[in-house]
């Protein structure tokens, strides 16, 4: 039992006590002088003897008590609006397009009907840091050549340069750069490839905060026919991020303005 630090009695000298006044009939005046103590503890010890309480309370009341409560409470909230402000200081945006895509993968469920034999498809992204315009395609496995493939459709399809490819290190993006499919289209086009912390893939928020929109808005809320419909509605889906979905972090303009607003600034 932990006791306080500025009592006099523990609680088997409380029992002493009450034992000493109940049954030896001791006077309180001479507990007050054998247990060197006041007289209201002698009467307060006396009172909860008569409950078999012999344990040691804080003489604080109610009101001292929430208040303490509530101190810790608000040291507590104040940490975590700390921690919280640190993080939002740590984010940044990159100065121009093309400075920086993001790359990720992600499995997609199995469609309605079909068979738990059946082979996963998988979900791959890139979405530029600054305009936050998203590219996307299904593949049917997560290898190098599928991430190799899908990086060259974004080449083809992204109308200004790429300078750097930011993924996580799954085997689809990272490997022997001699060989590797993904990394040597990469080196083909001069994009310099920088990775997340090795087990801390949440650093690369960006890229992992669009799959889960993408999951939300399009694959969650569209029943799909087949493998070929998920494919079709994915185009739709990402035509509307990039040209219709306003974006807090763009000042809720579209991707679309934003690059246009850069490249052409006299035409909004």
């Amino acid at each position: 039992m932990n006791i306080h630090k500025k009592t006099r009695l523990t609680p088997i000298q409380r029992k002493e006590l009450a034992d000493d006044y109940y049954r030896n009939h001791v006077r309180v005046c001479d507990l007050m002088r054998k247990y060197r103590i006041t007289a209201p503890t002698v009467y307060k010890i006396i009172r909860n003897a008569r409950n078999n309480d012999y344990s040691i309370h804080k003489s604080v009341n109610k009101r001292f008590r929430c208040l303490e409560y509530g101190l810790k409470r608000l040291s507590k909230v104040e940490k975590e609006l700390e921690a919280r402000l640190k993080k939002q200081a740590k984010r940044y945006n990159k100065e121009y397009p093309g400075e920086m895509m993001h790359f990720d993968t992600k499995r997609l469920p199995l469609l309605e009907g079909e068979s738990p034999k059946e082979t996963h498809e998988y979900l791959f992204i890139a979405i530029d840091d600054f305009s936050r315009e998203l590219y996307a395609a299904i593949m049917p496995d997560k290898t190098q050549h599928s991430a190799e493939r899908f990086l060259s459709q974004v080449l083809d399809e992204c109308p200004y340069s790429i300078e750097q490819a930011y993924s996580d290190n799954g085997l689809e993006y990272r490997g022997d750069h001699q060989h590797h499919a993904f990394m040597k289209l990469c080196i083909e086009n001069a994009i310099e490839q920088r990775f997340t912390k090795v087990k801390h893939p949440q650093t690369n928020g960006k890229a992992e905060r669009v799959i889960r929109t993408i999951l939300e808005m399009w694959h969650q809320k569209t029943r799909f026919t087949n493998r070929q419909h998920r494919k079709i509605e994915l185009i739709r889906f990402v035509n509307y991020y990039n040209t219709v979905k306003p974006h807090k972090s763009l000042n809720n303009q579209t991707p679309m303005e934003t690059l246009i607003n850069y490249f052409y600034p006299s035409e909004l």
